[in-house]
């Protein structure tokens, strides 16, 4: 279970920026999850709810935004519709991945006295 590790690191990050800013506890925790990152929300939600606890990040939930992925042709930029074969129908151009595998931490809120 992968989830735990990204888990832990999520945690030792959040917590690297409460000492950095003189923070007293994390309140909120955004991140970004590509459908093809080979993370499962629901086993990072778990292992989070593990890890956060007596930490500064206790009690507090990650905030998921789940991104689909995007494919477009690398030569003229066309889209590439969802389950279409992976050439570009326009110029025959590669095809790149634009969005989906991400995970990305995009915010973190925390009280600073």
């Amino acid at each position: 279970m992968h989830e735990y590790s990204i888990a832990s690191s999520l945690l030792n990050t959040a917590e690297e920026h409460v000492r950095k800013h003189g923070a007293s506890r994390v309140v909120r925790l955004e991140l970004s999850v590509g459908e093809l990152s080979g993370v499962e929300i629901p086993l990072l939600e778990k292992a989070w709810s593990l890890v956060r606890e007596r930490s500064t990040c206790e009690g507090v939930d990650l905030t998921v935004r789940p991104v689909g992925a995007v494919w477009s042709c690398g030569d003229c930029g066309a889209r590439i519709a969802r389950g279409a074969v992976l050439t570009c129908q326009q110029c025959g151009g590669r095809v790149r991945m634009e969005a989906g595998d991400e995970l990305v931490l995009d915010r973190i809120e925390m009280e600073v006295a």
